[in-house]
């Protein structure tokens, strides 16, 4: 129940999150002058930090719904599987943002 839960909230979730970056992406690259507010949220590390997570952690979980619906019996050691491959992942990105950023 917690991953069915968890995986709509993350959709959502990252749906509203990419919005937010395009939309703030879109007042960037005008010729005007660019507003400080687009550029201080367009640049928020705690949006992209979030994005990270949330993308891996939707993407691990999708991915162990379908070995599920494949006929994958072991959800159990699925679960601590996709959420331990993750947790690597998103560290890794979080690593490489803060050294790049």
């Amino acid at each position: 129940m917690f991953i069915w839960l968890f995986h709509r909230i993350s959709g959502a979730s990252l749906i509203i999150l990419f919005g937010i970056k395009i939309f703030s992406a879109f007042f960037l690259y005008t010729k005007d002058k660019k507003p400080d507010w687009a550029l201080g949220l367009h640049r928020q590390p705690v949006l992209d930090i979030l994005i990270f997570i949330l993308f891996t952690f939707h993407s691990m979980y999708g991915l162990r719904t379908i070995a599920i619906d494949l006929g994958y019996r072991k959800e159990k050691q699925l679960f601590w599987l996709s959420n331990a491959v993750a947790a690597i992942i998103s560290l890794i990105l979080i690593f490489l943002y803060a050294k790049v950023a």
